[in-house]
């Protein structure tokens, strides 16, 4: 019994919640809304629901326009108030996961929305954890929450993983072109699940189980991870032998087969790819295993930050400058190029070490024209500083740590006396 929901998904009158209005949230109620859903949006930190109301984005790929026409269409309601997720027909959580101080999976975050779902859960509603987890998190955490109610999974209401998969600033995969996996509880909640995203998305991919939903993302990114460590300490050691290591890669990227070009970086940024892979070495403690191949690429990529502290001193040195009281110039404060996501970007890693090393340190990010709170730095009240003649003359060195297409490294290098380019 799917109690009518099937046929609300068909017919689009499906109400579809989806709660945190994040940088995996908003893009997802665009997928929904494009495909002819009517949405809610559900976060417990108000001002962005106040933001959204007024028809503005806080980001940068997801026009207000679009947000306006939502709004003016009576097509989304944005709310922090979460005694209304009963009203929606499918909830889909994408709220963060982040990891602990002592790098444990932090699921606070999926509890207490479990918790907020279970006050208002009501038969034939649709329940989808998108967050980023480690396997058996949706059977082993949000499951028995759901249960407190009586209800019964795959019967009364129905469950499922379906991990997001987003990335940013690339114009090519918006949220609605990128393949969604999705696995249910039950044969039944998969089926309601993949319906539903089978309207949003271009195309779906079921799975067996929601183990396997779960795995798949965090292999996705493990992947990653691991392949930027190698190159990463590819290039320490190829610098060292005086080899340039771009070029290495564009002659390897040429082999046709079995090679897939990764490239070296000041660190690791962003929700996934930093964090995703502790999941897993977490979870293999639980088991009594050790991954120590993912450890050790988390190890290279940790200590990248550090290396390029190194290499900055050492090209100070050769001015005859020490790095205590020279001025630096932190050129991008975003984790990747061309968005304005500062998640645990390599840069505020970077901004720590100069500070505590005595250096005057200002920057430019035309994505990120104030530093925000970040819970494991201390950011100091700081706004992007206008990149002109002047400024860059005034610096002892300019750091690139960001690419941004923004950027005109020519007018960079022909002003700055000294560039180190990450």
């Amino acid at each position: 019994m799917d109690h009518g929901l099937l046929k609300a998904v068909e017919n689009k009158s499906a109400v579809v919640g989806v709660i945190g209005l994040g940088y995996v949230g908003v893009p997802l109620h665009h997928a929904l809304q494009t495909a002819g859903f009517r949405t809610m949006g559900v976060d417990g930190e108000p001002k962005k629901g106040e933001m959204l109301k007024a028809g503005k984005s806080y980001i940068k790929h997801i026009d207000s326009s679009l947000i306006a026409r939502w709004l003016a269409e009576g097509r989304f309601e944005p709310t922090s108030d979460m005694s209304r997720l009963g009203e929606a027909d499918a909830l889909l959580i994408c709220v963060p996961t982040p990891l602990s101080e002592s790098r444990d999976p932090d699921l606070r975050y999926i509890e207490s929305t479990a918790e907020s779902i279970a006050k208002t859960l009501r038969p034939g509603q649709l329940v989808v954890l998108e967050s980023t987890t480690y396997p058996t998190t949706t059977r082993d955490v949000v499951l028995p929450i759901l249960a407190k109610t009586g209800l019964n999974a795959g019967s009364d209401y129905f469950l499922a993983f379906s991990p997001e998969r987003e990335d940013p600033g690339n114009p090519d995969f918006s949220a609605s072109r990128i393949p969604k996996v999705v696995g249910g509880y039950d044969a039944h909640s998969g089926k309601v699940a993949c319906a539903l995203y089978g309207h949003a998305i271009v195309k779906v991919v079921p799975v067996s189980t929601m183990e396997v939903a779960e795995a798949c993302k965090i292999l996705e990114n493990t992947y990653r991870a691991v392949n930027i460590a190698l190159v990463n300490e590819l290039k320490m050691l190829y610098d060292r032998m005086g080899i340039d290591v771009w070029e290495v890669i564009d002659a390897a990227k040429t082999k046709p087969f079995g090679y897939q070009a990764f490239y070296p970086g000041p660190g690791l940024g962003g929700h996934c790819i930093p964090i995703d892979p502790f999941y897993l070495t977490w979870l293999a403690r639980k088991h009594g295993m050790s991954t120590r191949f993912i450890e050790l690429a988390g190890e290279v990529n940790s200590r990248m930050p550090e290396y390029v502290i190194s290499q900055l001193m050492e090209f100070l040195n050769e001015a005859g400058k020490p790095l205590k009281g020279s001025k630096i110039a932190l050129l991008g404060m975003a984790y990747k190029k061309d968005v304005d996501d500062p998640r645990e970007s390599p840069s505020f890693e970077l901004l720590d070490h100069l500070r505590k090393r005595g250096a005057e340190v200002t920057y430019n990010d035309p994505h990120v024209p104030k530093l925000p709170k970040m819970r494991h730095h201390d950011v100091p009240e700081m706004s992007s500083s206008p990149l002109t003649p002047e400024y860059l003359a005034a610096q002892d060195c300019v750091l690139i740590s960001t690419d941004h297409s923004a950027y005109d490294y020519d007018f960079i290098v022909q002003h700055s006396p000294m560039v180190l380019d990450t």
